[in-house]
């Protein structure tokens, strides 16, 4: 799985002209399946994410993580991020299926919510439109290969 993660001080998600999901301070995760990925990765990178100490404490240093700033996440299913750029026509065969990402999308979703932080998100496979204001600007890539 990879996971692209934004510190924002507010992020939204429309489809069709309708918010269905946004949120104040927090992360931005823009969402990749590949077509190996498992459950155990799922909870890793849900772990990982919502763990990432990118907020700044009281001697400006990134030391928190949402739970002591109170944050929010907002989750976008983006399977871009296994694009083949070999060409300058990207190829996507490298994402997994929907068979296959939709389950585990939902599998990081719920992991998220149990650590306790129940996210916000679009709905995999729309056509959406994510607005955000990045803060600092902070942007974590994580790959759960890499992991």
């Amino acid at each position: 799985m990879k996971a692209v993660v934004t510190r924002v001080t507010s992020a939204s998600v429309t489809i069709g002209g309708e918010v269905c999901g946004q949120i104040g301070r927090g992360f931005l995760v823009l969402l990749g399946v590949g077509p190996n990925d498992t459950e155990a990765q799922a909870a890793r990178l849900a772990d990982k994410v919502t763990g990432l100490r990118v907020f700044e404490d009281e001697n400006e240093k990134m030391n928190r993580n949402l739970a002591a700033v109170g944050g929010g996440l907002l989750v976008v299913s983006q399977f871009t991020l296994y694009a083949d750029t070999k060409s300058r026509r990207p190829g996507f065969t490298g994402a997994a299926k929907p068979d296959v990402a939709i389950p585990l999308y939902e599998a990081f979703l719920s992991e998220c919510a149990r650590l306790g932080f129940p996210p916000q998100h679009g709905r995999f496979g729309a056509d959406m439109q994510v607005y955000s204001v990045n803060d600092g600007p902070v942007t974590i890539l994580l790959d759960t290969d890499l992991m």
